[in-house]
């Protein structure tokens, strides 16, 4: 049968482990948002990426003069 002081260390452990257990949840949470925010900011780039390559092929077919000459 487990004595007092055994049963207090058991309890002590576990409540340190519930703390980290929610830290470590905080912190997976912020990474997330992270993450997600890192996905909205890539698809926009990658949107104005074409858009701009787009655009350059488009203006390849005409030849056009730099203004300095």
């Amino acid at each position: 049968m487990p004595t007092k002081d055994s049963l207090i260390e058991l309890e002590t452990k576990l409540a340190y482990q519930e703390n980290l257990l929610e830290e470590l949840n905080k912190v997976v949470c912020r990474q997330q948002d992270q993450i997600d925010d890192l996905h909205v900011k890539l698809r926009s780039l990658q949107e104005r990426a074409n858009e701009l390559a787009t655009g350059a092929s488009a203006g390849e077919t005409e030849a056009e003069i730099p203004p300095h000459y």
